[in-house]
């Protein structure tokens, strides 16, 4: 028995290839900096699709589909939101998937994300819910929804460098869970509500806020090593370092890191973080000096996703909503290519006694 699974391959896919060993990362035979300069979100939406929600996908065409999904989205608010008033947006984002019907196709899954947790911001503010604008893309119509006034490229173009990041990342635990529910045949809705559920857990996408609230911790440069000593001395992590796939350099850090640097020289703290990066980096490799920990998605995705305006409580939201064409994905892969997911396991509890 391998704990947690560890190397155990699960599925076949032509999705996504990853090795946290070499620092790589492959979409359909595409490398992240390909994907973010040449593609975007609805490129590289499309060729996770392609196959398995329509044939001949295009950016264009998801563009074009998400806009629809979320112009329909934006008439079914009144079904949910009232019930989602007063919870943490993650609770009101499980609330917006558990009233998606059971039929809902790819493209109303996905856009009802972006159009609820916009919502749900608005909400939290006391306004109105923006109506979607079908002619932008997914993130740039976020933020004008969330924002109620048209947003600057820069602001659009780093947020959708980070939808691209995360699409997919192979096997996670939550991809894991869309497929195991995909293999009963399940709707592609459970799927994702599956999916999302297992999100939530702070093992897997609940890193980035406290990211943030480590930098507010130590506060100024002058405090960054007394704070990172007394930290590592009680045994406790450091947000943002470490992955348990990705064993060097996260490739996913460097393109977040690179996307915040186009916002320009003062965006999202950056030059206290980089400095923060430095000395963790430094001060792990002096405690641990058998164990590489590199810096990890997480650590930038806090700085970028604060820096376009987005509030700590939506992010691990707005990673849904990135990665639900992934759990899609691999839901419909699943439903198509594999067998029920129905795994044994070793009893280790007391027998009978005439056994």
């Amino acid at each position: 028995m391998r704990s947690g699974l560890e190397g155990v391959v699960a599925a076949e896919t032509v999705l996504t290839h990853v090795d946290g060993s070499r620092g790589i990362w492959v979409l359909r035979g595409y490398g992240l900096g390909e994907l973010i300069a040449g593609f975007g979100y609805e490129g590289a939406a499309a060729l996770l699709l392609d196959g398995f929600a329509g044939e001949g996908l295009d950016g264009d065409r998801v563009r074009a589909a998400l806009g629809a999904g979320r112009e329909a989205a934006f008439r079914g608010l009144p079904r949910w939101l009232g019930a989602a008033a007063g919870r943490p947006l993650t609770e009101g984002a499980a609330v917006l998937l558990a009233a998606l019907p059971g039929d809902a196709d790819v493209w109303a899954i996905a856009a009802a994300l972006s159009v609820g947790i916009a919502a749900m911001l608005r909400a939290e503010r006391g306004a109105a819910p923006t109506p979607p604008d079908p002619s932008l893309g997914t993130a740039a119509d976020f933020l004008q929804m969330i924002d109620g006034a048209s947003v600057d490229a820069p602001r659009a173009a780093a947020l959708d460098a980070y939808l691209t990041t995360v699409i997919d990342n192979g096997l996670a635990a939550s991809t894991f869970a869309a497929r195991v529910i995909a293999s009963t045949r399940a709707s592609l809705a459970a799927c994702v509500t599956g999916a999302y559920a297992a999100l939530t857990g702070p093992l897997h996408g609940g890193a980035p806020g406290p990211v943030l609230d480590m930098l507010d911790a130590i506060g100024t440069r002058d405090n960054i090593d007394t704070w990172l000593e007394r930290t590592l001395r009680r045994g406790d992590r450091l947000m943002g370092f470490g992955h348990r796939v990705w064993q060097g350099r996260d490739p996913r850090a460097d393109a977040l890191k690179a996307a915040l640097g186009r916002l320009g020289p003062d965006a999202g703290r950056i030059g206290f973080a980089e400095a923060v990066e430095r000395r963790a980096l430094a001060a792990l490799h002096r405690k641990k000096p058998d164990r590489p920990l590199e810096t990890n998605v997480e650590f930038y995705t806090a700085l970028l996703l604060e820096a376009v305006g987005l509030p700590r409580q939506a992010f691990t939201p707005v990673f849904a909503l990135a990665r639900s064409i992934g759990w899609l994905a691999h839901a419909l892969e699943q439903q198509k290519t594999g067998r029920l997911i129905r795994p044994a396991a070793a009893y280790i509890g007391p027998l009978p006694q005439a056994a």
